[in-house]
């Protein structure tokens, strides 16, 4: 059995929503943990994988709308200050690829999601370190978790998506 360290100096946890459905918002958060349990050293199927990120670090790279998405219109980050995701399930599709199921808990609701996460490979680091890295990807609908508010425009169009684009890349160190 190892366990695996996310190593947030060489992660990313970014999300993606579409903005008057003509353009994309791009933000991240920059404070999150997180594990990976394998069977074996170098096999991640069947991993138990878990990880959590602070919602006061969301940054949309503009203070204002920050706000508003740490607010109560949307994470409410003062009642419900992480989100969390407990996998389920990582099952090997091939050499490279993986489905990672599991429950994502965001303002107090947890609902269940299916992600991509492609495999980097394995490699040792300059200090001695074994890292393992991984692109995670996958779509939610906000409003499955609570996120609902919404807005229209003067000219009928919706200000911010439902739908919201996960792009994580994780590099995850082996525990000694």
């Amino acid at each position: 059995m190892a366990t695996w360290i996310i190593d947030p100096t060489h992660s990313e946890v970014n999300f993606k929503v579409k903005h008057l459905m003509i353009s994309t918002v791009t933000g991240n958060f920059g404070t999150y943990e997180g594990s990976v349990e394998t069977a074996n050293d170098e096999d991640f199927a069947g991993a138990k994988v878990s990880f959590s990120a602070d919602i006061d670090s969301i940054s949309t790279g503009q203070e204002q709308r920050d706000g508003h998405l740490k607010s109560a219109d949307f994470f409410d980050a003062a009642n419900f200050p992480k989100l969390t995701f407990v996998s389920t399930s990582m099952d090997k599709v091939d050499d490279e690829n993986y489905t990672l199921t599991g429950d994502l808990t965001i303002r107090g609701t947890t609902k269940q999601v299916t992600l991509k996460a492609e495999f980097g490979g394995i490699m040792g680091d300059f200090y001695g370190n074994t890292k393992a890295g991984f692109d995670i990807s996958g779509k939610i609908n906000r409003q499955d978790f609570g996120l609902t508010w919404g807005a229209v425009t003067e000219a009928g169009g919706v200000v911010v998506s439902d739908e919201v684009r996960l792009a994580f890349n994780i590099q995850v160190a082996k525990q000694a």
